[in-house]
């Protein structure tokens, strides 16, 4: 073969590659581009909306995502006009599906309980409550403070117990109520999402004791075992706990040793014990 024919060939072969391979990648290009551009619309708030709230059509708006939508995003704005919103929602954020309740369900702090749990409500001090320490979805732990009935030691005094860990709040805000006089006033309470049996234990606590919540790191969720504190031990450096211990685990006096002794009064016998010469001493 012609080696002049051969180069034009081969000369051919590598222009036509090359061309290939740069329409390729402008192809390539303007698809990904087009694709980026994309945009797909979904409901969002129009404005900051409360825990509880049943959504309007004057609650929605509509943005545009591009890209993968975030799972659960409504599409449609009847999907969720009439439902009641499960955590607090803030102006142009999506609308998800999680963050709503159920259909049917209404509105309210009942519709963010979830199924098998109780939302209990629990006073707390001015501090607690005016500073907005404690807010919706955070975690903490209750304490009960009081003087148990029966206490063995009175030195201890007051004493104070972890009662309950790692409790989500549902909501916190102000409650009116009367005072001694019947007058109205304001009270802080906090509503935590508890089982039925930590509920009873609240319900409990709260009228015979003194109830502190502690804030916690949500992401912190191991429960730790904490002992039951008096007050007695804050100023005794732990020494009356040693004491009230070790008064505790004295051993009880040993019985009186007896000497049995038979007495025979003709054809009749019987016993008398008397107690041991030692026992007297």
């Amino acid at each position: 073969m012609n080696r002049k024919l051969v180069t034009v060939l081969l000369f051919a072969v590598v222009v036509a590659g090359g061309a290939s391979l740069l329409a390729y990648r402008m192809v390539g290009q303007k698809v990904a581009a087009n694709h980026a551009s994309r945009t797909v619309k979904v409901v969002a708030a129009s404005a900051d909306i409360k825990l509880g709230t049943i959504l309007t059509a004057s609650n929605l708006t509509t943005i545009e995502i591009a890209g993968s939508l975030p799972k659960g995003a409504l599409l449609k704005a009847e999907d969720a006009v009439g439902r009641g919103v499960t955590s607090d929602l803030y102006q142009g954020e999506a609308i998800l599906e999680s963050r709503l309740a159920p259909k049917g369900s209404g509105g309210g702090l009942a519709a963010s309980i979830k199924q098998g749990m109780r939302a209990c409500a629990v006073k707390v001090d001015e501090v607690v409550g005016v500073a907005g320490f404690v807010t919706p979805g955070m975690r903490v732990d209750v304490l009960a403070s009081g003087d148990p009935p029966g206490n063995p030691d009175p030195r201890v005094g007051t004493k104070v117990k972890t009662l309950l860990q790692n409790i989500e709040v549902l909501s916190a805000g102000t409650d009116i109520q009367k005072d001694a006089e019947g007058k109205p006033q304001q009270v802080h309470v906090v509503n935590l999402l508890v089982s039925p049996e930590q509920a009873e234990l609240l319900s409990l606590a709260s009228t015979h004791a003194q109830i502190q919540l502690v804030l916690r790191n949500p992401l912190d969720t191991k429960l730790s075992q904490v002992k039951t504190t008096g007050m007695g031990n804050i100023f005794s450096d732990g020494d009356l706990v040693a004491e009230v211990k070790a008064h505790s685990h004295i051993a009880a006096a040993p019985p009186v040793r007896t000497v049995a002794v038979e007495v025979i009064n003709g054809s009749k016998r019987s016993e008398a014990k008397f107690a041991a010469p030692e026992a007297s001493e």
